[in-house]
């Protein structure tokens, strides 16, 4: 599908007044200005990340009254239970929670349901089935627990208290928790809606371990270096593919560096079995190797498999949760395979289903863990929002995916009707369904989404930070745009267009990637570097020239060495 592409041009004179004030190359102060950093303060704060730039985690509604709950629970010995969700954000928030009270001797375990035998979040037979048979005195949930109302209630009625930490959608009816820590509820104004789950988790940590400082705890005890933690910070934040700005930023860039300087057992051991290990880890390495890894223990098997790797200090253990996880991964891929032939080989015998706005396909073979990954691949493919639902008898569990523009929550809540209940937000959501509504259902949601979209919402787009010719490229611009990494949603890596570009030779590497050397000429001088376009296919695989190519702009490195390299984006 052909998208359309969309060149920002910030006004030059403050492209040039911003490149003069920080020294660097106009189009690095063209990217800047692209991201809404228009001041030569905002734009050095951005670039440094730095943890003392972290907002007070106080500002947070119910903070005071967390911390206040917990240290009771840490002086009287309570019994403290970590109770996380099971995808990576989950996973990584628990063990960030799990982590700090094991080193400073707290009575803590953790506890993560089973996606499919369980379901999402906290529910009332975890209290009366567990946290009661195992004398359970505080809950602190771990990106979850939002919606858990009746949950809490039991949970009040059994003399256990409950502290939230969560970033999912809530509503203006706020469980009867002791804290809610959600930045997305109505009262709260501390201006961190973006923080993934982790983020929320970690901010408790932060404003316990101040609250503790100021009531002379650390006096006879070492006082935890909580950036210590930050690189399970970063892994649950870039998975959970929230916006990398602001705290979700600097958490991610400071754990980055973590990973990187391999500390962690059970990350040394992913990024090796990743095939990751030699290199510098970046956010698009924990987008689509290291998160997925995770997120096939959940999937696959139990969540509790990939808690394990993440929070133990044995090289041993980590390197077998490792492979183990790798091969959960490999049989998600597989069942990701079939589904996905499945429903393209139904839409090539029904062609008429493609002219819907909306697509909603449904089956009882269909494996739960994979559903959601299976709509983000349908809604790449056809640009259209997705639900994938797999049955099982009367009852069926959705995974729904969104378009830009279109906020898939608002289309599900005018659906509700049809729904037995959903979460989530703008992007994604999850859902469950009686069978005898998704004919229903399916005509609700085309009809909602109809209604909220326009024309222009149905044309992919793509956007280009600057067009640039070859002689433009230098090695200090590839420097200055790596400062702006981690790159990820809210902070995409910058896209450049060319124009008038010869290809001097090719050749298809792996299945269907086509490495190339592009020229483009400038005067008496004809500029080359090495390009790549992966997934190539068509006219991409034999072309000579072209009028345009949009590209993102890398440094390759291997063994040690570096060099230039385009990633061929798209191309005309």
């Amino acid at each position: 599908m052909e998208k359309k592409w969309q060149i920002l041009q910030p006004d030059a004179e403050a492209v040039n007044e911003l490149s003069a004030r920080l020294h660097c190359h106009p189009i690095t102060a063209t990217i800047l200005l692209n991201r809404n950093l228009t001041s030569a303060q905002e734009a050095s704060s951005f670039v440094a990340a730095s943890l003392s730039k972290v907002r007070s985690p106080f500002s947070l509604k119910d903070m005071n009254g967390a911390v206040q709950r917990i240290y009771r629970a840490i002086i009287d010995h309570e019994k403290i239970l970590i109770f996380g969700d099971y995808d990576v954000d989950g996973i990584t928030a628990t063990a960030v929670l799990l982590d700090f009270f094991r080193e400073i001797g707290a009575r803590v375990s953790a506890y993560i349901p089973h996606r499919i035998k369980e379901g999402y979040s906290l529910q009332t037979h975890h209290i009366h089935d567990y946290a009661l048979p195992n004398r359970i005195q505080l809950i602190i949930t771990a990106d979850c627990g939002s919606g858990s109302h009746d949950a809490i209630i039991a949970a009040l009625n059994s003399g256990i208290d409950v502290i939230i930490t969560d970033h999912h959608t809530i509503s203006e009816k706020i469980p009867p928790a002791a804290a809610v820590l959600n930045p997305k509820r109505h009262d709260c104004q501390a201006g961190m809606q973006m923080l993934a789950g982790v983020g929320v988790a970690f901010s408790l940590l932060i404003g316990l371990r101040k609250y503790l400082r100021d009531l002379h705890f650390w006096k006879d005890r070492p006082e935890p270096n909580l950036k210590n933690l930050c690189d399970l910070v970063a892994l649950g934040t870039i998975g959970d593919r929230v916006p990398l700005v602001e705290e979700n930023r600097i958490f991610s860039k400071v754990g980055l560096a973590l990973i990187n300087s391999s500390t962690r057992p059970g990350l040394s051991a992913l990024r090796k079995v990743a095939g990751i290990a030699n290199e510098p880890t970046d956010a698009e390495d924990i987008a689509f190797r290291l998160a997925p890894r995770l997120n096939a223990a959940g999937r696959m098997d139990h969540a509790s498999v990939a808690l394990k790797l993440l929070t133990t200090g044995d090289n041993t253990t980590a390197r077998q949760q490792a492979e183990y996880l790798n091969s959960l991964n490999s049989r998600r891929q597989e069942q990701e395979r079939l589904i996905l032939d499945a429903i393209f080989s139904d839409f090539q015998r029904y062609p008429e289903r493609l002219k819907k706005r909306t697509l909603v396909c449904w089956h009882p073979e269909w494996h739960q863990g994979v559903i959601g990954i299976v709509a983000s691949r349908i809604m790449e493919r056809y640009f259209r929002p997705a639900v994938v639902i797999a049955i099982d008898g009367e009852i069926g569990k959705g995974s729904a995916r969104s378009i830009p523009g279109l906020d898939l929550f608002n289309a599900l809540q005018d659906c509700q009707h049809c729904l037995e209940n959903f979460g989530g937000h703008s992007m994604a959501a999850g859902l469950t369904i009686r069978a005898k509504k998704l004919v229903e259902f399916q005509h609700a949601f085309e009809e909602a989404v109809t209604q909220m979209t326009r024309p222009d919402d149905w044309i992919p787009k793509m956007t280009i930070d600057a067009e640039i010719n070859f002689s433009d490229i230098s090695d200090n611009l590839i420097n200055e745009i790596e400062t702006l990494s981690p790159f990820g949603n809210g902070n995409p890596e910058p896209v450049f267009m060319a124009r008038d570009v010869k290809v001097l030779s090719s050749k298809i590497v792996g299945k269907n990637h086509r490495k190339m050397v592009l020229a483009q000429d400038a005067g008496r001088v004809q500029n080359t570097f090495q390009a790549i376009r992966f997934n190539a296919d068509g006219r991409m695989q034999t072309e000579t020239a072209f009028t345009q190519i949009a590209f993102r702009l890398r440094w390759n490195r291997w063994n040690a060495n570096k060099i230039s390299q385009l990633i061929i984006e798209d191309a005309r």
